[in-house]
């Protein structure tokens, strides 16, 4: 006689494939799965498509794309109908380069494109090697001669002249090049069983972060000359550039410090035990892995940096959002300053929105081959 234990288990029913159409399921789960969520996702929908419709009637439809040189009357015309995009080719070369001048506008256009291309390849791993470094080298030290010029029959020009996209961009590029180094020192330092070196770090920190960037730069921009001997001067931009500098490597120094404090203490244990050096320790085995911890604060900060570098204008520096404001000073444009920032705001966002995708990447576990 079969033990009753023995008898096998009845067939459980196969689960029922979910029927209808999938797009509907979808806002019944997360738009509509309640009566209080449907409620809030109607009006919030009415809105989203109020907000569209006048946004396609204004930027699109009703919007004026181009006019004669240098005659506003269309835009005038359609003012409070449309948008009057024309004023971004009237003005865009003012707004990318500034004042820099015309006839060599090609020169900042030509920086900006191997800034661009400089970002693009380190990007992909395969290159992650030693050339690739000789090649930022060079290639800053090309876009130096083509902003300056002076060499190979070029005319030279000064920094005052200077604005636009690749003030940004070379602001930004050297302020987070040389911050992230800076800040991977200091957090080490913080970590220092050295008292001194500790308290050094520890003061550095929390004075430059205890103070807005715009201090800063009003003190490189003011107070750091007097401190210089006599006859001996710093050129404006520089004196920004290394503000920012101190400011990042502040900023990225804590962020950092974060990711050391969550690599297990077993790695530290086993690298001793492999009896690697303190540097060759941190070089290979904990920096790694505190910086994967932290890619997406790391990244909200190199945004913020990026962004932050439009105060420069406080101290008279034409970055971009400066010339985009100063574009607009024309008479027969200036009352259509929302189309310009509007494109300015765009540059921003593409850059700003390609590191933020490109995090995402880093953040994902490699495929193995």
């Amino acid at each position: 006689m079969t033990a009753i234990t023995d008898i096998p288990d009845a067939p459980r029913a196969a689960r029922r494939p979910q029927l209808g159409n999938p797009v509907l399921h979808w806002l019944r789960k997360n738009l509509f799965s309640s009566i209080p969520n449907g409620i809030i996702s109607v009006l919030l929908l009415v809105l989203l498509a109020k907000g569209i419709f006048s946004f396609v009637q204004w930027g699109i439809a009703n919007a004026v794309w181009l006019t004669p040189t240098n005659d506003s009357s269309a835009c005038r015309a359609a003012r409070g109908l449309g948008a009057c995009w024309a004023i971004v080719p009237e003005k865009y070369r003012f707004i990318l380069f500034g004042t820099y001048p015309f006839d060599e506008q090609w020169r900042p256009a030509l920086s900006v494109v191997l800034f661009i291309a400089l970002y693009y390849l380190s990007t992909r791993r395969a290159l992650w090697r030693r050339e690739l470094v000789y090649l930022w080298i060079g290639a800053l030290a090309l876009i130096s001669v083509l902003m300056w010029g002076g060499v190979l029959g070029l005319s030279f020009v000064s920094q005052d002249r200077w604005g636009g996209l690749p003030v940004t961009l070379i602001l930004a590029t050297f302020g987070l090049a040389v911050g992230f180094p800076l800040g991977i020192l200091i957090a080490l330092g913080r970590r220092s069983k050295l008292p001194a070196i500790r308290s050094l770090s520890v003061l550095y920190v929390e004075l430059i972060r205890g103070v807005p960037l715009v201090s800063l730069l009003f003190m490189a921009s003011v107070m750091f000359p007097l401190f210089m001997p006599a006859g001996f001067n710093i050129d404006k931009l520089l004196r920004a550039q290394i503000a920012i500098i101190l400011f990042a490597g502040a900023y990225l120094a804590e962020v950092i410090r974060g990711g050391l404090q969550a690599v297990p203490r077993g790695q530290y244990e086993a690298a001793d035990a492999l009896g690697l050096s303190y540097w060759r320790k941190h070089r290979l085995i904990i920096l790694p892995q505190a910086i994967r911890h932290v890619i997406p604060p790391l990244v909200n900060t190199f945004i913020a940096f990026f962004k932050d570098t439009s105060l420069v204008l406080i101290i008279g520096i034409f970055d971009l959002l400066t010339t985009a404001k100063t574009a607009i000073i024309d008479p027969a444009w200036q009352q259509f300053s929302v189309e310009v920032y509007i494109f300015a705001a765009a540059i921003y966002f593409v850059f700003c929105f390609a590191m933020s995708r490109y995090s995402r990447s880093l953040e994902a576990p490699a495929t193995p081959k």
